[in-house]
């Protein structure tokens, strides 16, 4: 993939571009639903690397866990649950575009890629 630098207006553009439609991620889903083992893996090593599951992340369990009964605990766990959301996301989406990048520096290993 050829080095390139995307402004913030781009990448929203894309993104936008993303969410109208949904059918252009049938190929994509496909290719991840292969892909899923390795890239769980790889996906948990980045993770297990940036310190993101150590530790800290036990006590934020424990924490929720601990947390009175009821509205509080709730709360504690749905917050718990959206940042994990979120960093997984984040760490995904970094694994994603190195995977493209992967891809695109040995498509011309591939005889039968099409344009």
């Amino acid at each position: 993939m050829p080095a390139r630098r995307f402004t913030a207006e781009q990448v929203d553009a894309a993104v936008a571009a993303l969410s109208d439609d949904p059918e252009r991620f049938l190929q994509a889903q496909e290719i991840v639903t292969h892909a899923a083992p390795g890239l769980q893996r790889v996906l948990n090593e980045a993770l297990e690397a940036g310190g993101w599951f150590g530790e800290a992340h036990e006590a934020q369990i424990t924490g929720a866990a601990g947390a009175p009964e009821g509205a509080e605990r709730l709360s504690a766990i749905r917050v718990l649950i959206a940042e994990e959301t979120r960093l997984s996301m984040l760490v995904g989406v970094a694994v994603g575009l190195e995977l493209a990048r992967e891809l695109y520096d040995h498509a011309d290993d591939d005889p039968q890629e099409t344009t």
